[in-house]
């Protein structure tokens, strides 16, 4: 049961004193209707418990309360001790929901700017009205001060009439102040001391690009009185309980922070709902390369993974771009309670996008009532003109729902979170189908999700095309709810093998347990220097440390992007309870093991090798023979597979090189792959895309675009990994 008073409850649960040498990660994640909570072995990385409650968009605390309450019932329900929590983190939709209601505070911009480009410099701070919904807008006010006017006395002058116009929170801007800071943080200073929360554009980005940097330190101010507030609830009554255990905020790039780098830039908690899901594909999942599509019920979002990482793009508030990276996760209206509407006849016209969640209406598969008297009908109103096909039983309204065509033809597992009254539902279609002009019940569930298998493989098919991804490694992971409703019928829809992730049902939670420390540093530079790839790449490092990350747990992902301009380290780490690197034991039999990975060549492969064990991984390679027409002209392709400890396929390519070599020779011999496999053609040279493996991890070099900054890089992370002397290197054909 869920406590009234949840601090209460939280004290009574740690006067227990049972199993006190376990140790457990406790994940929490905010969703639309509940909030969900779950307990993980820290050692195994099992589930051990889950709790859920109503999540708590209208209390006074926010979502908060939610969180609290969810962990109060996650520690009664399973015994857990305070001493026993080795962490906990949470997701929250705060700073969405502080955008969608309009809940936030108006900015004064101070901004600054050398005098010869004054007039360009406050042009580019001044940032007009930032519509957050129809009705409701982010009031901004303006002030502009030449730089070398800076005095403490000016800048007080300007904060008093930024207040005295209604700004409730200031954002200091300055030209070039990623590379020249004090200005700003002298704003900040004299803001704190008037009693004004303050930020600065060189705590949101170091990239230049004023106006984009000012919009995105805008957002950033306008939610932090929302965000601390939620912050500090959420901290004190974790500490007041006695829990010392780091705490954690999921981040909108699929990382975690801690409350500290929350309260400094609470924007990165920004459209960050996804992010727990995609986190538990690749860590609990196992997942290395595939879509991964977290199903609820009203919406399902659609990610992809690409060798062991998910993908980034920038965000946009209104249509204008943010400094904020965040995951490339696209959103459909359909999922495992969207409403159906029928075209005419024997055909469907869509599946979604309005759910019987929105509609009030309960499943047809979940009813105890007899369907013995169901009849057709129709459910509409006065804002939407689309007729929905439901179910009535006496004065009751059934909503007919993908989750209910799945169990009639039995795609859904006894014991899936999905899994309804399959007898209700096939009698209730049977009796339907005829009304609705379709010949039996399972022709009226089969069109039911065909149907929404066509919207949802749509957005698949896009991601598949936008990444480039070979068709031939892709496969679907399902997750959520109502992922045994959806993802059968589009895997079927696209012809490519699928698996549902286990407890499907809490996968964001769980992600949210299991997620790693990240944070990113970038800067303009162009033609980065090895000293500037040197410099940044520690940056990150140290950034996750200072978080809580164990050293030997950290990897730094170094970016080189030429057109922009860019350059890009993201650190992720582990905590010293956790490692990343998939150090346990094999999950399933041998035999199994093999058959999955020659099963992953397709069956144009041939001569398929089980090569040697290096570095922590097992090396397995196939010659793939061009097919179709003019196929004698193509050269056979290389493809390979690499499994790791655990048995799962951790890297993947068909088109791939790779060198044994060792860690002292691995950064000379990297230049010699990668020149074998570069491409040349009038715009210039091309190299692969690299990787090492090395004391059971996977160095991703893959962002850079020069051999010689791959060698540098490889000689910094095989000098920090240490370990084993063995290393594997592996190209990638662009």
């Amino acid at each position: 049961m869920c406590c009234s008073d949840s601090g209460s409850c939280l004290h009574r649960v740690t006067e227990h004193s049972l199993q006190p040498a376990r140790k457990i990660r406790i994940g929490i994640d905010v969703g639309g209707t509940f909030t969900h909570a779950v307990a993980i072995d820290a050692a195994s990385l099992e589930l051990t418990g889950t709790a859920k409650v109503p999540t708590t968009h209208r209390a006074a605390e926010g979502v908060a309360r939610g969180v609290i309450d969810a962990l109060a019932q996650l520690m009664q329900r399973h015994a857990i001790t305070r001493d026993q929590i080795a962490l906990i983190a949470h997701s929250t939709t705060q700073a969405t929901n502080a955008l969608l209601e309009g809940d936030v505070a108006p900015v004064g911009i101070l901004g600054m700017g050398p005098s010869r480009s004054a007039w360009i410099a406050s042009a580019q701070t001044c940032i007009p009205p930032i519509p957050l919904t129809p009705h409701r807008r982010l009031l901004i006010h303006h002030r502009f001060l030449r730089s070398h006017l800076a005095t403490p006395e000016r800048i007080d002058a300007l904060l008093r009439a930024l207040r005295e116009a209604g700004a409730r929170v200031i954002v200091a801007a300055e030209a070039f102040s990623v590379d020249d800071p004090r200005r700003e943080q002298l704003v900040c200073e004299r803001a704190a001391e008037m009693g004004l929360p303050a930020t600065a554009t060189h705590h949101v980005s170091r990239l230049h690009g004023l106006r984009t940097r000012t919009r995105t330190a805008v957002i950033n101010a306008a939610m932090i009185s929302r965000m601390l507030d939620t912050a500090d609830m959420t901290e004190r009554a974790v500490r007041d309980a006695g829990i010392s255990a780091p705490l954690m905020i999921m981040r909108s790039d699929g990382g975690v922070m801690d409350v500290a780098e929350m309260r400094r830039r609470p924007i990165l908690t920004m459209l960050s709902g996804p992010a727990a899901g995609v986190a538990a594909a690749l860590l609990h999942a196992g997942v290395s390369d595939g879509i991964f599509l977290e199903v609820g019920g009203t919406s399902t979002d659609v990610s992809v993974i690409r060798n062991g990482r998910c993908q980034i793009r920038s965000a946009e508030l209104g249509g204008r771009k943010l400094h904020l990276e965040t995951l490339d996760v696209r959103t459909v209206g359909v999922a495992g309670g969207s409403l159906v509407e029928l075209a005419r006849p024997g055909a469907i016209a869509s599946v979604g996008p309005r759910s019987a969640h929105i509609a009030g209406l309960p499943y047809l598969c979940f009813s105890r009532l007899a369907t013995e008297s169901l009849q057709s009908a129709i459910y509409e109103t006065p804002d939407d003109r689309s007729r929905r096909v439901c179910a009535r039983v006496g004065d009751t309204l059934l909503a007919i729902t993908p989750t209910c065509a799945a169990n009639v033809v039995g795609l859904v597992p006894p014991d899936d979170p999905a899994a309804g009254d399959g007898k209700t539902a096939a009698g209730g279609f049977d009796r339907l189908a005829p009304t609705l002009g379709f010949a039996s019940g399972s022709a009226l569930a089969d069109a039911i999700l065909r149907a929404a298998a066509r919207r949802v493989g749509e957005l698949v098919r896009g991601l598949i095309r936008d990444y480039r991804l070979d068709p031939a490694l892709v496969r679907l992971v399902g997750g959520g709810g109502g992922a045994s409703a959806i993802v059968p019928a589009v895997a079927r829809e696209l012809g490519l093998p699928f698996e549902n992730a286990r407890h499907a049902d809490v996968i964001s939670a769980i992600g949210v347990a299991l997620a790693l420390l990240r944070d990113s540093v970038e800067r303009t530079v162009v033609s980065p220097s090895d000293e500037d790839i040197r410099r940044i790449r520690s940056e990150a490092f140290d950034s996750v440390l200072r978080m809580g990350a164990a050293p030997e747990t950290i990897q730094v992902f170094v970016e080189v992007d030429t057109r922009r301009n860019l350059l890009r380290a993201t650190a992720e780490g582990a905590t010293d309870i956790h490692r990343p690197d998939g150090e346990s034991e094999r999950s399933g039999a041998a035999d199994s093991i093999e058959s999955t990975v020659r099963a992953s060549f397709g069956p144009a492969a041939t001569n398929i090798v089980r090569g040697r064990v290096a570095a922590g991984f097992e090396l397995w390679t196939a010659d793939l023979r061009p097919t179709g027409l003019l196929c004698w002209l193509r050269r056979a392709r290389t493809a390979i597979r690499i499994v790791d400890r655990a048995g799962r396929i951790r890297w993947a390519s068909n088109s791939a090189g790779w060198t044994a070599s060792t860690c002292t020779r691995a950064p000379t011999d990297v230049l010699a792959l990668a020149e074998r496999h570069t491409r040349y053609s009038d715009a210039g040279a091309t190299i692969p895309r690299c990787f090492a493996l090395a004391d059971g991890r996977v160095v991703d070099l893959s962002g850079l675009c020069d051999a010689t900054q791959v060698s540098e890089v490889l000689r910094w992370e095989l000098q920090r990994i240490g370990g084993g002397d063995d290393c594997l290197l592996l190209v990638e054909n662009a």
